[in-house]
């Protein structure tokens, strides 16, 4: 997907099927967005009746930040750097265990360049995390290679795919 006029039409049906599917099964939903910088939230922030379910997102742009408001171990952050997979699964499992009334997290970390190291040029990786009783759970988590040249672009589409993923976790967790 390329930066285009209609990117925004994207983000928004994305973020209504989500809100559909969190509706349809009583669930609550936080999120954890780094790359993203609450765009996922904006986007879902903008439809009527969220607040029914969705609690809410933390930005966490730096180390720091994501050590103390989602449990990131130090050990993992600079052995993997914050762009992996390994982090990715912390930031939902964290931000699902700080949040006690979301059901599910989706987190999203990634570089959107310019200036990033070659090997994290435009990847992002995202996580969902669902909670069952008293323990939390990794569902799912992938790493996507942006196709878009431009640091908002490629904001948008990580976003717009980190929306999709959710929507199809939440089916699949609805299968379960």
């Amino acid at each position: 997907m390329t930066h285009r006029a209609g990117t925004g039409s994207i983000l928004r049906r994305r973020a209504e099927r989500v809100a559909q599917l969190l509706v349809s099964v009583n669930r609550k939903l936080v999120l954890a967005e780094s790359c993203t910088a609450g765009l996922i939230a904006a986007s879902l922030g903008r439809i009527p009746g969220i607040s029914d379910c969705f609690c809410g997102s933390a930005v966490t742009y730096r180390d720091a930040v994501k050590r103390a408001w989602l449990l990131v171990r130090d050990q993992e952050l600079k052995q993997y750097s914050a762009v992996s997979e390994t982090v990715a699964r912390q930031m939902a499992a964290g931000v699902l265990k700080m949040t006690e009334e979301a059901d599910y997290a989706a987190s999203v970390t990634g570089h959107l360049g310019p200036g990033a190291p070659a090997a994290q040029d435009g990847i992002v990786y995202m996580a969902f995390a669902a909670r069952h009783g008293r323990s939390i759970r990794i569902r799912h988590s992938a790493k996507r290679v942006l196709t878009s040249q431009t640091r908002i672009a490629r904001a948008n589409e990580a976003a717009s795919i980190t929306l999709e993923m959710l929507a199809q976790a939440i089916e699949r967790e609805q299968e379960r």
